[in-house]
């Protein structure tokens, strides 16, 4: 038995917070994390919605449903099954979407990418894997790949501010994790900013802001 693969076209699925303009002075790319889609995401960015900012959600290419076989729908970035194909076809996704923001937007807007859980690794290799230029990098209960390329993807990550977030009553948070994501983050000579919330596995408001405003 062989494999074989095709490059296909399809759709992908984007949400957005704001207008594009001349008066925009910040973009948002913000990735949803594990079972999530990206129109509920981006509700919890609403208040950095405020007439200058554009905030920008793409939704995870696969769907699935969160309850057997119906129910409520639920989409992730990648899964262990032919996951170099998905972090190829990732990256191309947001690099285009990245690109089509800019595209309608001023030359000096400032770029922060944003990974929340399972977004927070699909934005590191992405960023790792391209020459990409952005202006901050938030990593929201997210766990830093260990699978990174530390040849080529340290100068990636060279002079970028970049803020880790979590809530103190995440389960997926533990001081053994966030040791080890830690010295993953110091072998590419990332020193992040540690922002920390009474709260679990999810966003919150006023730590957003806080981040927006210190980073």
């Amino acid at each position: 038995m062989n494999e074989h693969s095709l490059i296909v076209p399809r759709r992908a699925r984007y949400y957005t917070l704001g207008t594009p303009s001349e008066q925009v002075q910040d973009l948002w790319i913000v990735c949803h994390g594990y079972g999530q889609l990206a129109r509920y995401f981006l509700r919890h960015f609403a208040v950095l919605d405020n007439g200058n900012t554009l905030i920008v959600a793409p939704e995870a290419l696969s769907r699935f449903y969160l309850d057997g076989f119906s129910g409520r729908v639920g989409a992730t970035w990648m899964t262990k099954e032919d996951r170099f194909s998905e972090i190829e076809d990732q990256a191309s996704y947001l690099n285009l979407l990245l690109q089509e923001q800019l595209m309608q937007l001023p030359e000096n807007v400032r770029v922060t990418v944003l990974g929340f859980s399972q977004g927070g690794a699909t934005v590191s290799r992405w960023l790792a894997t391209e020459s990409i230029k952005i202006h901050r990098l938030i990593l929201w209960a997210a766990s830093f790949p260990e699978d990174i390329d530390f040849t080529t993807g340290k100068a990636a990550f060279t002079n970028l501010p970049v803020a880790m977030v979590y809530g103190t009553q995440d389960e997926f948070i533990t001081p053994e994790t966030l040791e080890r994501k830690q010295q993953l983050m110091a072998q590419l000579g990332i020193v992040p900013r540690v922002y920390t919330f009474e709260g679990g596995h999810t966003l919150h408001p006023e730590t957003l802001q806080l981040v927006n405003e210190q980073l």
